[in-house]
């Protein structure tokens, strides 16, 4: 939707999952098979996918600033659900050490691993959604002071600042 590059890392995947719905047509990639394929789901892992994209999203949300809508998802929502993918600590043959999944290869373990990374790096808190209500695009807030409000200035954030001004000249 906004054009920028994906976020870093596996914070891509969570992005991506995330956008699979455009909030304000209604349109969600996960209905079609070529929106799955990249996330390996079937039809049988849809439900669990899209209670996982609704919950990736308040934590998103979170991460801006903005409290979920009523009756969505919580970021408690998506702790319970990170539950049912345990992690441990692998250490390599050089030492080096990273959180993996128990049970590699489902889209769940996937995302814990993508946020286990993410936090151990300091990225995780800056993959936001979109402050506009009919948006709520994920984006990965590149700015340095970690400030954005919006997935795309020239569209949302130009929609929110038009609304203020024409309020003001009310």
């Amino acid at each position: 939707m906004n054009g920028r590059a994906a976020a870093p890392g596996g914070l891509a995947l969570v992005e991506s999952l995330v956008n699979t719905l455009d909030v304000e047509s209604g349109t969600d990639t996960l209905d079609t098979p070529t929106g799955r394929a990249p996330f390996g789901l079937t039809g049988d892992g849809l439900a669990a996918a899209r209670e996982l994209r609704e919950a990736l999203r308040a934590a998103c949300l979170a991460h801006a600033g903005h409290p979920p809508p009523p009756g969505a998802p919580t970021p408690a929502d998506l702790d319970r659900l990170l539950t049912g993918a345990p992690l441990r600590l692998a250490v390599a043959a050089d030492g080096t050490a990273a959180l993996t999944a128990v049970t590699p290869g489902t889209l769940l373990a996937r995302v814990a691993e993508a946020i286990a990374a993410a936090a151990a790096d300091g990225t995780w808190p800056r993959l936001k959604a979109c402050e506009a209500e009919t948006c709520r695009w994920a984006y990965y807030d590149r700015s340095p002071a970690a400030r954005r409000r919006w997935c795309s200035m020239s569209v949302c954030g130009a929609r929110a600042k038009m609304r203020t001004y024409r309020a003001r000249r009310a």
